[in-house]
């Protein structure tokens, strides 16, 4: 998928499944270079990651990028710590925003934009049972909508 130059690569849906998406940021990631390779073939899983600031630097844990084919001994570890590109500013805002009890934050997406590896960040807040019910019915109810739209149009 691309569009105004944004080439998505990986999509973490059950982030939003899971989670209230309370505010997002943009991040780079730094790479090798077969890495780039490897994400560029689409070869990336961002389901079991999440992010962790230590130090007053953030970094993606979890976040796997396959080997890439032809890489032999450049290739690294798939599920290495991989540090993450933000401004200080960004960087003390999720800190104290996470300090409260019930937030985390969850990487989204991954995709190229003009041409550099970008993660989208969210500071989220875990769902109950119940929310997640609330939200599959929502869900239900507007494609039903729709089936029966199409319906009347048709």
């Amino acid at each position: 998928m691309k569009k105004d130059g944004i080439k998505l690569v990986a999509n973490n849906k059950k982030a939003f499944h899971d989670y209230f998406i309370i505010d997002k940021y943009e991040a780079g990631i730094a790479l090798v270079g077969t890495e780039v390779k490897s994400l560029r073939a689409g070869k990336c899983s961002i389901k079991e990651a999440y992010v962790h600031i230590e130090e007053g630097e953030a970094y993606v844990v979890g976040m796997n990028i396959s080997p890439y084919d032809h890489g032999n001994i450049f290739n690294r570890d798939p599920m290495r710590t991989r540090k993450l590109l933000l401004h200080k500013a960004e960087i003390n805002k999720l800190i104290g925003d996470t300090s409260e009890k019930g937030f985390t934050i969850m990487p989204l997406q991954v995709y190229f934009k003009d041409g550099r590896a970008k993660l989208e960040i969210g500071l989220a807040k875990g769902k109950k049972i119940y929310d997640k019910r609330a939200d599959i019915a929502k869900k239900d109810a507007r494609r039903e909508v729709e089936r029966e739209f199409k319906v009347k149009n048709l």
